[in-house]
C-alpha cells in the first residue's frame, strides 16, 4: 500500500438541533441536552409518530453572504453552507491564504425532500371532484411552480453553493449514500489530497429526515411510544428503544496536510489515521460481520490494534435490529471499549448524521472529554457494549476515536481520529 500523508482537521462548523456553532453544540452534548420536540403540526393530533428534532433559531443571513442565493436553497443546503463558513473561519483558509484552485469541496447529501406546501396549489389545480388527475400536472406545474424551484432540492447544490461562496475552485463532488454519506465524503476528500489534486478540502454532510414527506415515508422506522416525553424518545442501544427520531442538521470540516497546516500557522484539531468503507448487502444478511470487517480494515490502515482505540462513536440510530447488529460488531472487535451514541440528543439527521457525530468526536479529542449517551438506563441483552455515562473518565493513553456509520441500504463506513498528542 502506498504510504498515506498525514491529514488533519483544522476547522469545524456545526448546525444541529442542540446547537449552532461548536461551543453551543459541545455544551449541549456535554450536559445531555435534547433537541427533540413534538412537531408543531402534529400537536393535539392522533398521529403516531409526532416527534422531530428541528434546528431552531437559525438565520441563514448570518452566514451566507450571497443573500439572493438563499431563496434557492432548501433548509439542509443552508445548513451546509453555514457549517462550511464556520469551519473555514476557524481554519482561517480562503483564496488569499491558499490558491483557490487547490481548495476543493465534497459533501454528503441526498435528493432533499420538498415542502408539500410549495406545490399545494398545483395539486389543488389537478384535483377535480376530489380526484387527483396526474395528466394535468404538466399543464399547471409550469405556471404555478417557481422556475428555480428544483434547484432548491438537488443533491449537488450544497457543494456548488459552498464552492461559489468560498471561491473554492478545486475538486467538487457530492456523495449520496444515506447516513454514511458524510464519512464517505471525508474518505474521498482525503484521497483527493493524497492524489495531490488539492491542498485543502471543505468536507461534510447535510440532510433532513424531518421534512413532512420524509417522515411519512419512513413512518414504520420511527419511534411511537414516547410522544409524551420527547426528550427520552431517542434511545440508542436501550432495551426499550422502538425506532428513530427524524432530525435535521449539518457539519463541515476543513482538512489539509498536517505539514501544510503547521507551515501556515493553523492549529490542527485532530488527525485522521484510518478509514474504511464497504457494503453489507441487504439488511438481514450478516450485517454485523460487514461492520466488524470495516472496523478491522480501518484499524489496519491506521496500523493500530483494537485496544489502542479509546472509544467508538457509534451510529446508534435506535432501530431495534440495526443497533443490535452494530453492538455485536463493536463487542466482537473492541470488547469493553467505551461507546458514545450522540443520536440520543438529536435523532437521525440523515446524510448530516455522520458528519455531525464526527464533529462531536473531534471536539471530544480537543476537550479530552466523553459526552454521555443519554436515555440509556436499561441494558439490552442484544447490545452488550459499555456506553458512556456522565463524568466518564478520559483515557490519556488511548486518545483515539473510531466513528462508525451505517445506512439503511447496506453501506458501512468507519473513520479513526486521534489527538495530536498521540
Amino acid at each position: 500500500m502506498k504510504p498515506q500523508k498525514s491529514v488533519v482537521i483544522t476547522g469545524i462548523g456545526v448546525v444541529s438541533p442542540v446547537g449552532i456553532g461548536n461551543h453551543s453544540f459541545w455544551e449541549a452534548l456535554r450536559n445531555g441536552i435534547s433537541g427533540i420536540r413534538v412537531r408543531r403540526e402534529f400537536e393535539g393530533t392522533d398521529v403516531s409518530t409526532k416527534l422531530v428534532a428541528k434546528v431552531d433559531d437559525f438565520d441563514p443571513r448570518k452566514f451566507i453572504t450571497a443573500k439572493k442565493a438563499i431563496k434557492i436553497m432548501c433548509g439542509p443546503i443552508q445548513f451546509g453552507c453555514a457549517a462550511a463558513m464556520m469551519a473555514c473561519e476557524q481554519a482561517q483558509i480562503g483564496p488569499s491564504i491558499i490558491d483557490p484552485d487547490r481548495i476543493g469541496t465534497l459533501f454528503g447529501t441526498e435528493t432533499f425532500y420538498s415542502d408539500p406546501l410549495e406545490v399545494a396549489d398545483v395539486f389543488q389545480s389537478c384535483t377535480f371532484e376530489k380526484n387527483y388527475n396526474h395528466d394535468k400536472w404538466g399543464e399547471f406545474a409550469i405556471r404555478k411552480i417557481q422556475p428555480l424551484w428544483m434547484l432548491k432540492y438537488l443533491p449537488n447544490m450544497a457543494a456548488s453553493h459552498i464552492s461559489i461562496m468560498l471561491d473554492a475552485r478545486g475538486h467538487s463532488n457530492s456523495i449520496c449514500q444515506g447516513e454514511v454519506s458524510g464519512l464517505i465524503a471525508m474518505i474521498e476528500a482525503i484521497n483527493v489530497i493524497n492524489r495531490g489534486w488539492c491542498d485543502a478540502m471543505i468536507v461534510g454532510g447535510t440532510g433532513s429526515m424531518s421534512e413532512l414527506s420524509a417522515m411519512l415515508y419512513r413512518g414504520n422506522d420511527l419511534s411511537t411510544r414516547f410522544n409524551e416525553t420527547p426528550e427520552k424518545a431517542s434511545r440508542p442501544f436501550g432495551r426499550d428503544r422502538d425506532g428513530m427520531i427524524p432530525g435535521e442538521g449539518a457539519a463541515a470540516m476543513v482538512i489539509e496536510l498536517e505539514e501544510n497546516a503547521i507551515k501556515r500557522g493553523a492549529t490542527p484539531l485532530a488527525r485522521i489515521t484510518g478509514w474504511s468503507q464497504g457494503f453489507a448487502g441487504c439488511p438481514g444478511q450478516d450485517f454485523s460481520e460487514a461492520i466488524s470487517s470495516g472496523f478491522r480494515d480501518a484499524l489496519n490502515r491506521a496500523g493500530l490494534t483494537s485496544d489502542q482505540i479509546g472509544s467508538v462513536n457509534a451510529h446508534g440510530c435506535g432501530r431495534v435490529t440495526v443497533d443490535a447488529w452494530e453492538a455485536e460488531a463493536i463487542q466482537r472487535v473492541f470488547g469493553e471499549t467505551l461507546v458514545v451514541a450522540n443520536k440520543g440528543n438529536f435523532g437521525n439527521l440523515g446524510p448530516g448524521a455522520a458528519s455531525v457525530e464526527m464533529a462531536a468526536a473531534a471536539l471530544s479529542l480537543v476537550k479530552r472529554q466523553h459526552p454521555p449517551t443519554v436515555n440509556w438506563d436499561q441494558a439490552d441483552p442484544s447490545c452488550k457494549i459499555r456506553l458512556s455515562r456522565p463524568e466518564e473518565p478520559w483515557d490519556n493513553e488511548r486518545e483515539r476515536i473510531l466513528k462508525s456509520s451505517i445506512s439503511e441500504t447496506g453501506q458501512v463506513a468507519a473513520i479513526i481520529l486521534e489527538s495530536l498528542k498521540s
